[in-house]
């Protein structure tokens, strides 16, 4: 794996999270696939991307459960109608 010349910020597909990924480390390969511009890189190349697609942590039991306990929302409050300014007087 090749060693970032610059610091560079990825959105993780797995999290969804923007994560940092700094000058002179090596980011995990499912991070290096996503930068792809060679200038991020020492030697001023971007390494080659697997062909195996990056694999997607796994889900949260709990998240699950959080979603089936919630109830339905309220129904949204009553928007007022945007106000009209009369319209500007103009001298002729």
């Amino acid at each position: 794996m090749t060693v970032l010349a610059s610091t560079v910020y990825v959105k993780d597909p797995g999290t969804h999270q923007w994560v940092t990924c700094e000058a002179g480390t090596e980011p995990e390969p499912h991070l290096a696939a996503l930068i792809r511009t060679p200038s991020a890189w020492e030697g001023g190349q971007a390494p080659e991307a697997d062909s195996d697609p990056a694999p997607e942590p796994p889900a949260d039991p709990d998240a699950d459960d959080a979603k089936t306990e919630q109830e339905p929302p309220d129904t949204e409050p009553d928007k007022k109608p945007r106000a009209r300014r009369p319209a500007a007087k103009t001298d002729e």
